[in-house]
């Protein structure tokens, strides 16, 4: 069983953290008990996975609790966690990371960048999260996207999944975006484009649980149906890690307390098992 995701501390290759900021949450907070959640059932999971044919036995990897906050501070609380993120980042390390809401990835990819400048990126996601501002704060789990497409060199975002947004987020992604909208492409044959686009090039992968769709993750913050398939984001999951360079990744936006059945947090326990056999091959 996955005992190693509840608590241990070796000294392994690959670090998994909490980034327990959901301080942006525009609907419904709470995703900042998302690692908790996580690893209370992680345990129920096999730590072996016939897809990648690996056991987290061979992988050395350790749990290395969660992110330090300064709670209530949105920029000081993004500059802690690139902080962190850096000096894990530098010791060696490959990091995972389990939000929080979206913005927690802005902070992590600009470490991540710091060390692969020529980075790319890959969201999973039912939102955009392009816009420039949100409820007045240019700083938001809706804006995260279009900061990173800033800091990153053109054309080094792809996204996936998407299927709500304002207008001109759909617009602006057609052009600035390796944009695979869910009205044109499944989370599948998306991630046989990314493999094209991004091949030999080092991938940061970041996943809202939104992308799927609310039957398969009630758990979080905005719900948006007609999403994929928990099955659908394995595979298209598969595909990346197996024919990419997926040096860094994060799961973000789930919201345990709007989940009774657990079932979120299952899924997000085999996501994250899936991601540190996929990192670690």
């Amino acid at each position: 069983m996955m005992t190693t995701l509840l608590g241990s501390r070796e000294n392994g290759d690959i670090v998994v953290w909490g980034v327990p900021m959901d301080f942006t949450a525009s609907w419904r907070p709470g995703s900042r008990f998302a690692f908790d959640a996580i690893r209370l059932v992680s345990s129920s999971l096999e730590l072996y996975s016939p897809y990648f044919d690996r056991s987290l036995e061979d992988v050395a990897f350790e749990d290395r609790g969660h992110a330090k906050l300064n709670w209530g501070d949105v920029g000081g609380s993004l500059e802690l966690i690139k902080e962190q993120a850096k000096s894990i980042l530098e010791s060696g390390k490959k990091l995972i990371s389990v939000g929080g809401d979206h913005l927690v990835s802005f902070p992590l990819i600009l470490a991540t960048k710091e060390l692969y400048p020529d980075l790319k990126v890959v969201q999973f996601d039912a939102h955009t999260d392009l816009r420039q501002n949100f409820l007045g704060s240019e700083l938001s789990h809706a804006t995260v996207l279009r900061m990173v497409a800033d800091s990153l060199d053109l054309m080094s975002v792809a996204q996936i999944g998407i299927r709500s947004g304002e207008k001109e987020e759909f617009y602006w992604a057609t052009g600035n975006t390796h944009f695979y909208p869910d009205k044109d492409f499944d989370v599948v044959s998306a991630a046989k484009e990314v493999v094209k686009v991004f091949k030999n090039k080092p991938v940061y992968v970041t996943v809202d649980i939104d992308v799927l769709d609310p039957a398969f993750a009630p758990g979080t913050g905005t719900p948006e149906p007609g999403g994929c398939t928990s099955k659908e984001l394995f595979k298209a999951l598969y595909i990346l890690m197996e024919n990419l360079n997926v040096i860094g990744a994060d799961l973000v936006e789930i919201a345990p307390d709007y989940d009774n059945s657990q079932r979120t947090a299952f899924l997000g326990a085999k996501i994250v098992r899936e991601m540190i056999l996929g990192i670690s091959k």
